[in-house]
C-alpha cells in the first residue's frame, strides 16, 4: 500500500516496446544502457525486464553496477565513466567491466586480476570530440592500448566512443568522430589488437547512422524519449514510458489581494479557488516552472499560481468545476484531451527531457505497470536494503548473438557469491 500521494507511474510494456523497436532498427547486439537509476525510471526493475534480450547493461559508476549484481543481475555490465582503481578488485569478481583510458588503471587492473586468478575483461575508452574521458587519437595512445592489452590477466573486450552532435541537423561533425574512432581501430589493428566489440552509437547515432558496429547502446529512446528535437522521430517510433502524478491535498477560495506562496510574487486579482498540491522541488519539481506552466486536473490546465515551494505547490482551479482534495493531478502526462510531455515541461523549466527525467527525486515512488494493471511498487526511502530479490520475474524473450552467462555466475567473476569487499562513493 502506498502513502503518497505523489507516484510516478511506469509502463514496463512502453518500455519493453521501445527496446524491441531498438533491436529492430540495430541488427545487432544491444547494450541497454541504465545508469542514472534508469533515467529515473528505476534501475533494478528495467534491468529485471530487459536482462533476456540485451547483451550488456551500460552504468556510470561502481556504485550503480552494485545495486544490480545484488539485485542478482547476471548480464554483463560495463561501467562507462570512471572507476577509481580500489574498485577493481571486486569489479574482477563480479564480471564488472571498467572503461580503461588511463595506462595505470590499466596496470592496476592487472594486478586485480592475477591476484584473483581470473581474466578481467575491459572495454577501452577513446575520445573521438566529446573531450571527455578517453585515449587521444595518437600513434602514442594507441601504443599504450597496444601495452595494457598485453598485460596479463586482461582481456581487451571493447573499444567505444561518444558522440557529442549525433542529435542535430549536421551531422557533419558527428561523421568526422566515426572517422577518428575507425582510425584509432585501424592503429590498434597494426598493432595485433583486434578488439572484438566495438561501440560508437549512442541512441542519436542509432536513429541517425546505419553502421552500428557489433553494438549499440540504447539510452533514452529505451524510455520512450527523444535525445533532442533535432532528430526525426519518424525513424524510430516511441512511446514514452513515464508520468508523474499526483492528487490535490486542499482547496480553498481565497478574495482579491491575497499572496500567494513565498515572497508574494502571485497576488490575486478575483475570487480564486486555490489547490495545493503535494509536490515541489524536492521531488524533482523545478522551482523554475514557478508562475509559468500548469498541470492538468480534470482534463483541464490548472496554472501554477505563485512560487514552486519544496514540498509542495499551488494551483488555479478556479475555471475547474468540482475539483476536491484527492483528485489526481497529471504533471507529466494525458487527461482527457490534454497532454504534458516530459520534453514540453522540461523546456518550460529551461531544462531539456533528459536532466527533468533523471531529476524525479527517490522520494517520488516507482509504481510499475503490466497491462495496464500495477505490477510492483518502488519506495526508496522506506525500503530495506537490497529488496530487489522480491521482484516478480519477467517474461522470457528471444536472444540473438548475447554473450553467455552461466546460470548464476558472471563473466570473470570466481564465484557466484562473491559480494564487494569495500562500500565505493563514486
Amino acid at each position: 500500500m502506498s502513502h503518497d500521494c505523489t507516484r510516478a507511474i511506469i509502463d514496463l510494456d512502453a518500455v519493453s516496446s521501445n527496446f524491441d523497436a531498438v533491436c529492430r532498427k540495430a541488427k545487432v547486439p544491444v547494450m541497454a544502457v541504465i545508469k542514472a537509476d534508469a533515467y529515473g525510471h528505476g534501475a533494478v526493475p528495467i534491468a529485471r525486464l530487459l536482462e533476456n534480450r540485451c547483451a550488456f547493461f551500460g552504468v556510470s559508476s561502481m556504485s550503480e553496477a552494485l545495486e544490480l549484481r545484488d539485485a542478482g543481475i547476471a548480464r554483463p555490465i560495463l561501467i562507462l565513466g570512471y572507476t577509481p582503481p580500489q574498485a577493481f578488485p571486486d569489479a574482477v569478481r563480479l564480471g564488472i567491466r571498467p572503461a580503461i583510458f588511463r595506462r595505470e588503471d590499466g596496470e592496476a587492473l592487472s594486478r586485480a586480476a592475477v591476484e584473483a586468478g581470473v581474466s578481467a575483461a575491459f572495454h577501452f575508452a577513446v575520445d573521438t570530440g566529446m573531450s571527455r574521458i578517453g585515449f587521444q587519437v595518437t600513434e602514442a595512445d594507441a601504443d599504450i592500448c597496444a601495452e595494457i592489452a598485453a598485460l596479463p590477466g586482461l582481456t581487451a573486450e571493447g573499444l567505444f566512443s561518444h558522440f557529442a552532435t549525433a542529435d542535430s541537423y549536421d551531422l557533419s561533425r558527428a561523421r568526422a568522430q566515426a572517422e577518428r574512432f575507425d582510425a584509432f581501430d585501424a592503429m590498434l589493428k597494426r598493432r595485433g589488437v583486434r578488439i572484438p566489440i566495438r561501440h560508437l552509437n549512442n541512441s542519436a547515432g542509432l536513429m541517425n547512422f546505419d553502421h552500428h558496429y557489433e553494438m549499440v547502446r540504447s539510452g533514452i529512446v529505451t524510455y520512450g524519449l527523444y535525445p533532442s528535437d533535432e532528430v526525426d522521430t519518424g525513424l524510430l517510433p516511441l512511446t514514452p514510458a513515464m508520468r508523474l502524478l499526483s492528487r490535490v491535498s486542499y482547496v480553498k477560495a481565497l478574495p482579491p489581494g491575497r499572496e500567494i506562496s513565498y515572497g508574494g510574487t502571485f497576488v490575486t486579482t478575483r475570487p480564486t479557488v486555490v489547490a495545493t498540491v503535494p509536490i515541489g522541488y524536492a521531488d524533482g519539481y523545478r522551482r523554475s516552472l514557478s508562475g509559468k506552466f500548469y498541470v492538468l486536473i480534470h482534463g483541464q490546465r490548472a496554472p501554477i499560481l505563485g512560487r514552486v515551494c519544496m514540498d509542495q505547490m499551488m494551483v488555479d482551479v478556479t475555471d475547474i468545476p468540482g475539483v476536491q482534495a484527492g483528485d489526481t493531478v497529471t504533471l507529466i502526462g494525458t487527461d482527457g484531451d490534454e497532454t504534458i510531455s516530459m520534453e514540453e515541461i522540461a523546456a518550460a523549466a529551461g531544462s531539456f527531457n533528459y536532466e527533468f527525467a533523471c531529476g524525479i527525486s527517490r522520494r517520488v515512488p516507482r509504481v510499475y505497470l503490466r497491462g495496464g494493471q500495477a505490477v510492483h511498487t518502488v519506495h526508496y526511502l522506506t525500503m530495506k536494503p537490497f529488496p530487489w530479490r522480491t521482484l516478480p520475474p519477467q517474461p522470457e524473450a528471444s536472444t540473438t548473438n548475447l554473450p553467455a552467462v552461466s546460470a548464476g555466475g558472471y563473466p570473470g567473476c570466481i564465484s557466484a557469491g562473491a559480494k564487494p569487499s569495500i562500500p565505493y562513493i563514486t
